[in-house]
């Protein structure tokens, strides 16, 4: 079979990155508590990312807008990774540094929650996202891998992934992105 050893080293490294998450519910019900605290007092979550991290940025916000598993109410949740005409303008008129950290300006309040998604949580963007986020007095919450990083210093909350393995890193932060939208939507259909 072609590639089987490598199929099978990259399931097992999977495997125990998700055995290795069950160590940390008590964390991601932390994360869902703050979350919910904030959807509560009618605020809003800004999710971005970049790469495969935009793509579950969207993901996650579909989620908690559309419905994960039971009808619910829409909870309001905005992916800054989706309209290319404002990504665009702002990686051009001014750095593709800038593109989140604008959008947050704009639209960010006080008591919102602003979810960045890195795996290496050194991307400029993502830094410069979280620091304005800080500085507005928005939660941030970040998803990252295993290593210490610079989104960690602008973060209240950082969700670290235990795997040097980027795809699989991906993995479990769409994994606890879904979980957060379950609990989130449980929560809200039961009130």
């Amino acid at each position: 079979m072609i590639y089987k050893n490598e199929i099978q080293k990259y399931l097992q490294e999977s495997s125990l990155a998700f055995e290795k998450l069950e160590n940390q519910s008590t964390e991601i019900s932390e994360i869902c508590e703050k979350i919910i605290l904030s959807l509560k007092s009618k605020n809003k979550i800004l999710i971005c990312g970049n790469g495969g991290s935009a793509a579950d940025s969207q993901h996650i916000a579909a989620e908690f807008v559309s419905r994960f598993e039971i009808d619910n109410v829409p909870l309001p949740a905005i992916a800054l990774t989706t309209d290319t005409s404002i990504i665009t303008a702002i990686g051009n008129d001014y750095s593709f540094n800038e593109i989140f950290s604008r959008q947050v300006d704009a639209i960010g309040n006080e008591g919102d929650i602003l979810i960045c998604i890195s795996t290496s949580g050194n991307s400029e963007n993502i830094i410069e996202a979280s620091k304005f986020a800080k500085s507005k007095g928005i939660y941030v919450i970040s998803f990252t891998g295993n290593k210490n990083s610079e989104v960690e210093k602008y973060s209240d909350y950082c969700f670290k992934v235990d795997s040097p393995v980027t795809g699989i890193i991906q993995q479990v932060h769409i994994t606890v992105g879904q979980l957060i939208a379950k609990v989130c939507e449980l929560e809200f259909n039961s009130n």
